[in-house]
């Protein structure tokens, strides 16, 4: 009965690998393993007793409220095509130059990331408007195909992204709980906005990366990423007003969500509504928004919003039960003895989060894994910021890489048939390993994630 902790956890993972409901699995698992403890007389009941006081504090989280904002925000600027018209722009931009237009698939890729913050909805609306349009010019399927899945990966960490919102939110009660159990009564803070503008710099980092890597192959296989015909560029004039009017918008509405954030004028949640607010003026602008395309907005929003509450409190659900056998305490002392210390106790929960991340989407691993594991790794002295940095930055590889990763399969629905599973594969290699090399710069100089954080707060 010791390790019923761990049977529980490999129960709940054997369930969400058979395709049950995540919500329904942690909550129905966790109450099904308490009813066992009870019987057994190795379970207090009196630990459900919080579960109350859990939601309550779920329905009067003011950050949360965030999570249905920028989720409304990123899918009206996705229906009123406004990734279409920025793709245009930039491929209009750098056009004239060999990878041009991977350059330009990459920079909407970080728009896209700062205006939707869905990995999912960025691979699929990139997959679906540039892919027929690189294969068309010349592009090798394998550069095409790699270019993609990474930049539509950059929802993870671009700011401001739904995961750094929840993961923020997770991350900061773990943060005062390890304070407390360190005796530390006055506890110090994590916001959201601090992990926004720690992902700020690791975030642009990953782009410039991207872009040399794409310099690079169109230096070394020129043929393999050519220039847009000159038939097909416009002239500088209409150009130029092409970018005033497709380009600046939605790049004011982006620098104005994030600059109030940053500036202190606004918390996320409040610059959430700024940008909902922003992206209806955008459609409106675009002559989008009409009453289907506000209805099916208002849909996507409610059923996203929805399954991120639901599996909020069904985690919750499964902390009380996992905390009620002892679960954090058997963790802690694992990972405590673990040679290499602090050091030694990240990496291995940097890998079990990466394999995790084949088959859990980054919302499950958030609500599940952080609360168990995070207050043990701030007790041992770990800067918060930089964790949550290292923590997306690692779910944002594990989505790119072979053969489970999610962003693999969201661009393998929309890709033509002639495009092989293999060659996605083969393409988001070099990325990956541009991934991890980024990991280690942040891992060498941790000031990459802090130093921004430090200077404005």
């Amino acid at each position: 009965m010791e390790y019923m902790a761990i049977w529980l956890f490999v129960c709940v993972f054997v369930l969400l690998l058979s395709g049950y409901p995540v919500a329904f699995t942690l909550a129905g698992t966790a109450l099904l393993f308490a009813g066992i403890g009870s019987y057994f007389d190795v379970f207090d009941y009196a630990f459900l007793s919080a579960l109350p006081n859990r939601l309550f504090g779920i329905m009067m989280n003011q950050v949360l409220l965030a999570v249905p904002l920028f989720v409304f925000m990123g899918v009206m600027l996705e229906r009123a095509k406004i990734a279409e018209n920025l793709l245009e722009t930039m491929a209009q931009l750098f056009g004239s130059m060999r990878g041009g237009i991977g350059i330009s698939v990459t920079l909407v890729g970080m728009l896209l990331a700062a205006s939707t913050g869905i990995v999912g909805a960025t691979v699929v609306t990139m997959g679906l408007l540039s892919l027929p349009t690189m294969l068309k010019r010349g592009y090798d399927p394998k550069i095409a195909c790699g270019t993609i899945c990474a930049s539509g990966t950059l929802g993870q960490i671009i700011p401001p992204s739904i995961v750094l919102v929840l993961l923020g939110d997770v991350l900061s009660s773990s943060y005062q709980q390890a304070q407390l159990d360190m005796g530390i009564f006055s506890p110090e803070t994590i916001t959201v906005g601090d992990l926004f503008l720690g992902a700020l710099i690791p975030g642009l980092l990953l782009v410039m990366l991207y872009i040399a890597y794409l310099l690079l192959i169109a230096r070394i296989k020129p043929a393999a990423m050519p220039a847009l015909p000159e038939d097909d560029l416009r002239d500088r004039r209409q150009l130029k007003k092409q970018i005033i009017v497709e380009l600046m918008p939605p790049l004011f509405l982006i620098i104005t969500v994030l600059g109030s954030i940053m500036a202190g004028l606004a918390t996320p949640t409040e610059a959430a509504a700024v940008g909902a607010v922003g992206a209806i003026g955008l459609a409106a602008m675009q002559r989008q928004l009409k009453i289907s395309v506000l209805r099916e907005v208002m849909q996507e929003t409610t059923r996203i919003s929805s399954m991120v509450f639901m599996i909020l409190i069904g985690a919750s659900v499964f902390s009380l039960v996992f905390r009620g056998f002892e679960g954090d305490e058997l963790i802690q002392s694992f990972l405590i003895d673990l040679p290499g210390g602090k050091f030694g106790a990240l990496f291995l929960v940097m890998l079990v989060m990466f394999l995790l991340g084949f088959v859990l989407d980054f919302i499950e691993i958030t609500f599940v894994v952080i609360p168990i594991v995070g207050p043990i790794l701030l007790a041992m002295g770990i800067d918060p910021v930089w964790l949550g940095i290292l923590i997306a930055i690692n779910l944002q590889t594990s989505f790119l890489t072979p053969p489970f990763g999610f962003s693999l399969f969201y661009l393998r629905g929309v890709a033509p048939a002639e495009i092989r599973t293999l060659d996605i594969y083969k393409g988001v290699v070099p990325f990956i390993l541009i991934q991890l090399f980024a990991m280690g710069l942040i891992v060498a100089w941790p000031q990459l994630a802090t130093w921004l954080p430090g200077v404005l707060q």
